[in-house]
């Protein structure tokens, strides 16, 4: 994908696997999933790619999110990120910048590898609201302090809306976790909008309050998905998310008021 100056390629890490009915539903009503037979089959097995982005613009060679990592447990398998990087012709030590759109483990598995960071040259940027919620807060989750740590002399926290590189700006939009934040790619007048988890499935467009068990604050997260996702139907500006199938970019279009993700 190619917005104007700017080069997006999305990174296949692996997969993961949930239970749609234990995960992903209106609010309330556990088995809504039951009417998206498209995105959940029959039985509610729901099949999600993980991975990441890879950003060129100027200078810069940046990954957007890390993948799952070289693991395969609990429905999660992963292992691809270096190879795809490597098939768009970069090495890890060619990567300038690695951002964050948040902390969960299925979007920093390759930042370390057995404590050695893997892209020894580039500045990694994370919002400091989810730093503190993950790694160094009361309540810190043990393997991402772990797996965040032997970073931290090439961390940059950052905290609310900046501008990250020429055409990338970070956006807060906090409610999947503290510091979830979404980067929006901007060249002449094309734009695209790296989602992270602000969405999971597509359905989550149409769906409009539908969440995930996974959001830290999911009315919050709600309000964000919905606000991302009605600008984007006026604006016409590219969407797309690690989890969305295929990892493929797409329009919010709108018909007799209903939204719907149309996958280009």
């Amino acid at each position: 994908m190619r917005i104007g100056d700017i080069d997006i390629e999305p990174l296949f890490d692996g997969t993961g696997q949930e239970d749609a009915s234990e995960i992903i539903s209106r609010f309330g009503i556990p088995d809504a999933w039951r009417c998206h037979p498209e995105s959940f089959g029959s039985d509610g097995h729901w099949e999600f790619p993980v991975g990441g982005f890879l950003v060129r613009t100027g200078d810069r060679v940046v990954l957007v999110d890390a993948g799952v990592g070289p693991v395969d447990a609990d429905g999660y398998r992963g292992g691809d990120l270096l190879v795809q990087l490597r098939s768009h012709g970069v090495a890890p030590a060619d990567v300038t910048d690695v951002l964050f759109t948040h902390l969960h483990f299925d979007h920093i598995g390759w930042a370390t590898v057995e404590d050695r960071v893997t892209f020894v040259n580039a500045t990694y940027r994370a919002h400091a609201a989810d730093w503190e919620h993950f790694v160094t807060g009361a309540h810190a989750v043990g393997a991402a302090a772990q797996k965040l740590t032997p970073l931290r002399k090439q961390l940059e926290l950052f905290d609310g809306d900046h501008v990250v590189a020429p055409g990338i700006d970070a956006r807060w939009a906090a409610g999947h976790t503290p510091g979830t934040t979404v980067f929006v790619l901007s060249s002449g007048s094309e734009r695209a909008v790296l989602l992270g988890d602000v969405v999971h499935s597509p359905v989550q467009f149409g769906e409009p309050d539908w969440t995930v068990v996974w959001d830290v604050d999911p009315q919050a997260a709600s309000a964000v998905r919905n606000r991302l996702a009605d600008d984007a139907a006026v604006t016409g500006d590219l969407l797309v998310a690690a989890h969305l199938p295929g990892m493929r970019f797409g329009r919010i279009v709108v018909t007799d008021g209903a939204r719907r993700f149309v996958a280009i």
